[in-house]
């Protein structure tokens, strides 16, 4: 796809989505590490369902720390993967409590080491919370960045660098909320609506589907 073709679809992606923003509920930047933790293998609704309970129960790390491992287990018990998120959940508060004076870190090495937080949620970390030109490749962004032809890769490990060697400077910062959101809700995996979508023009996929349901 050209530069000039890109231009023009992150400029529609941008008009159809004025305020992109992550789905998750949270208040600072400790609830957002929790709950894209929790967020793995899980959608952001039943994240979202769980967060209430957990983080009036354990507003800080420390007091995470405190309600423990079978405790976080309660509170998040109805999403998949519970046992573990729980295991990762407490050891990594007990880090940011101990090396990080309960701060979260702002770099990507130091995302890292918490566990439960792989390449992908350091990235979405230090996109929403530190403002940085991320572009954390999820499913959705990896179906819509492939089907639209921005750009060609065969994982979604292989695809956010080519993502920022092509995405216009202005848009980097919101590049991921712009395409995640246009995958959850346009441009889906089995049935893309493509008779509603803003960028239906510009965007090379050869099976689209026009029949309005």
């Amino acid at each position: 796809m050209s530069p000039k073709k890109i231009e023009k679809l992150f400029q529609a992606l941008d008009q159809s989505l004025p305020d992109p923003k992550s789905e998750l509920d949270y208040r600072n930047h400790f609830e957002l590490l929790i709950a894209v933790i929790l967020s793995a293998q899980a959608t952001d609704v039943s994240v979202n369902k769980v967060t209430p309970a957990l983080f009036a129960a354990a507003p800080t790390p420390l007091a995470m720390i405190k309600l423990g491992e079978e405790g976080i287990r309660e509170k998040i018990k109805s999403i998949g993967l519970y046992n573990a998120k729980a295991k990762n959940i407490s050891r990594a508060c007990q880090l940011i409590v101990q090396d990080y004076k309960s701060e979260i870190p702002a770099s990507r090495k130091e995302l890292e080491r918490l566990p439960g937080v792989g390449t992908k949620t350091a990235g979405v970390l230090l996109n929403i919370a530190f403002n940085q030109p991320t572009i954390p490749v999820d499913t959705h962004v990896f179906r819509v960045s492939n089907r639209t032809g921005l750009v060609k890769t065969k994982t979604p490990q292989q695809t956010e660098q080519p993502l920022l060697n092509v995405v216009p400077d202005w848009v980097k910062q919101k590049a991921h909320h712009l395409l995640i959101l246009h995958g959850r809700y346009t441009c889906k995996a089995r049935k893309p609506l493509c008779h509603d979508c803003a960028i239906d023009d510009l965007c090379e996929y050869t099976d689209k589907v026009f029949n309005s349901p």
